[in-house]
């Protein structure tokens, strides 16, 4: 007799076991199908190649002048990598490298032996943009350097070397310690970052977001297949606030001198033109600088590694009396009424502070003291203000304090008070040294960039801009709808009425336009120039010693400023000139600044000559 609860326990294990034979008879087909149908590839695959992904860089942001003159591209990098995991051994395969490539097994070590703390895995670079024959030499040995490869990179290329390198600046390779930080998002190793100049202040712009392939690699390493592509976003373009035909005309001018040049758009802060001679070579840095060229650079004289536009600091002599002018109109001790007379020198206490003529230049208003740069009136407006009421105006110009250019590593120069004196060295403020500070001496120190700010407020009737170099950013495809302008920033306005600023404007006018102006011989037909010469003591000189300046050696003679704008009733152009140990302003500085001038002029179709295209 059946028994039920049997039967259908046997019709459950048999419905189990059709089951789990049709299970196993899936896998079998499977597995006969991998074997067979696919076993040659999954063989190869599984025996001698890998997946990966390669990371692809964004190509930089390109920099234009302000008128689309292109100063910097980028060109194509032929760089050598090794990816340690492929390359073993990995003592041999460098040897040969070395052998094949004449580079230095030193070089290719250190780059081996930084890799190998990061991962095995990723590529080392080894060494960038290698020579043509070079690049020969490994795809012709490459069955005997596994591991090895060359990729094109883009690669900065700086079309006119020196110009404005300055502003323009550098790149230099990320290190460790940054990428470890996450400074730069989107940084690999390897990867070149701006390191000064405007490289450095736009970063942000100027890198694109970096792509990534997904490879199929032999066991040695070499590319079999590309599986898939994200292609890379490239930098955006910057367009700088400079003219590159007005940059590259001052730098003529200044070949062979030692100091620098700021010229600036009075109506909105523009930089047209900024200048630090001697200047160096940017392609240097492509790369790596080589330890020789540093060393060469570092021993200058002329300091060729400092911009002095934003980083010299000099004692601001004559143009101060600028300052002096308008806090002596401001406080009510000088009028247009108030005279002295200058006899060649003013005797303060027991010491007599001679005038830069010592024939004196008579009896002068505020007017003719600035026209003819008079020390003896300034002396007295000084002592009649004290030192602290100088400096209050003086900060109040833009002066000791920084201008707040996009550049890093500026300097604010120093415009001294009592407070600070006794700060510094412990010791009350005397009488005498605010009549040297009256005329720009003493413990005063500027910039060039900031007499350059001054001076275009002064054109511009009275509005302080903040410094700009930026004219606007693109698209790296150039399209218009990309296009993003800066903003113009105002950060103040000078501390004078507008009267003051007539008064002020009519002496710097006569500077130039009278017969009794210290900057006469700069006349340009056609166009009224306003300006101030001064000459800067490098160190104190008795005043018979000094009128023999030229005994001494160079680096100890007087530093020579011009500072100026036009035309003077609607100003184009404010410009800031010092030439280190020139001697005098009048005859050295003050030339310069008149080509800078007439050039822009030029330019701007407002003086016959080549016109350029400007924005």
């Amino acid at each position: 007799m059946k028994n039920p609860d049997r039967e259908w326990l046997k019709k459950r294990l048999m419905n189990a076991a059709i089951i789990i034979l049709a299970a196993f008879s899936l896998l079998l087909l499977r597995f006969v199908y991998l074997q067979i149908v696919e076993g040659d590839e999954y063989r190869r695959l599984s025996e001698n190649n890998c997946i990966r992904l390669q990371s692809v860089p964004a190509p930089r942001g390109m920099i234009y002048d302000r008128n689309g003159t292109l100063l910097v591209d980028n060109i194509p990098s032929f760089d050598l990598k090794m990816v340690l995991q492929d390359a073993e051994p990995v003592d041999e395969t460098i040897g040969k490298l070395a052998e094949f490539t004449e580079i230095a097994l030193e070089e290719l070590m250190e780059r081996v032996d930084a890799g190998k703390k990061v991962s095995i895995y990723k590529p080392v670079v080894l060494k960038k943009n290698i020579t043509r024959d070079q690049l020969a030499v490994v795809e012709a040995h490459g069955f005997d350097l596994p591991g090895v490869r060359v990729e094109i990179e883009p690669m900065r290329n700086y079309i006119y070397k020196k110009s404005a390198a300055h502003l323009i600046g550098y790149l230099g390779e990320v290190n460790s310690q940054e990428i470890e930080n996450n400074i730069y998002p989107d940084v690999k190793s390897g990867d070149s970052i701006g390191r000064y100049g405007a490289e450095r202040a736009f970063e942000h712009i100027l890198h694109g977001k970096r792509g990534g392939k997904q490879i199929e690699v032999d066991a040695s390493g070499r590319l079999v297949r590309v599986i898939n592509t994200v292609e890379p976003i490239p930098g955006k373009n910057i367009f700088l606030t400079i003219d590159a035909t007005l940059q590259q005309k001052t730098e003529s001018i200044m070949e062979g001198q030692t100091g620098a040049v700021v010229a600036i758009d009075p109506s909105n802060g523009d930089v047209l033109a900024m200048v630090s001679s001697p200047s160096f070579d940017l392609n240097d840095f492509i790369g790596g600088i080589s330890s020789e060229k540093w060393k060469a650079l570092m021993s200058d004289p002329g300091k060729p590694m400092s911009n002095k536009a934003i980083q010299g600091e000099y004692p601001p002599a004559s143009t101060y009396k600028i300052v002096t002018s308008i806090a002596a109109l401001e406080e009510g001790a000088s009028d247009i009424h108030t005279t002295y007379f200058c006899p060649g020198y003013y005797k303060y206490g027991n010491r007599t502070y001679r005038c830069w003529k010592k024939w004196g230049h008579g009896r002068v208003n505020i007017v003719s003291a600035l026209e003819k740069s008079c020390d003896v009136y300034f002396y007295r407006s000084g002592e009649a203000l004290g030192v602290d009421t100088l400096a209050k105006y003086a900060n109040g110009c833009g002066l000791g304090k920084l201008t707040h250019i996009e550049l890093a590593n500026e300097r604010s120069g120093l415009i001294p008070t009592a407070a600070w004196k006794k700060r510094r060295f412990g010791s009350s403020w005397q009488g005498g040294e605010t009549l040297s500070i009256a005329i720009g001496q003493g413990f005063n120190l500027v910039t060039p960039l900031q007499m350059a700010m001054f001076i275009a407020a002064v054109g511009n009737n009275g509005t302080i801009y903040r410094p700009k170099i930026l004219k606007f950013t693109q698209d790296y495809n150039g399209s218009l709808e990309s296009r993003l302008e800066t903003k113009n920033e105002i950060l103040g306005g000078l501390p004078a009425s507008k009267q003051t600023l007539k008064l002020v404007k009519e002496g710097l006018l006569n500077v130039v336009e009278s017969e009794g102006g210290t900057a006469k011989r700069i006349r340009i037909e056609g166009i009224d120039i306003a300006g101030k010469t001064g000459t800067a003591q490098v160190f104190s000189l008795k005043k018979s010693d000094r009128d023999s300046n030229r005994k001494f050696d160079r680096h100890l003679r007087d530093h020579a400023w011009f500072v100026c704008y036009a035309p003077a009733q609607n100003p184009v152009i404010a410009v800031s000139v010092i030439i280190e140990h020139g001697e005098h302003g009048s005859t050295a500085a003050a030339p310069v600044a008149s080509e800078v001038l007439r050039t822009w002029l030029q330019i701007k179709g407002m003086l016959p000559g080549v016109k350029g295209k400007t924005m």
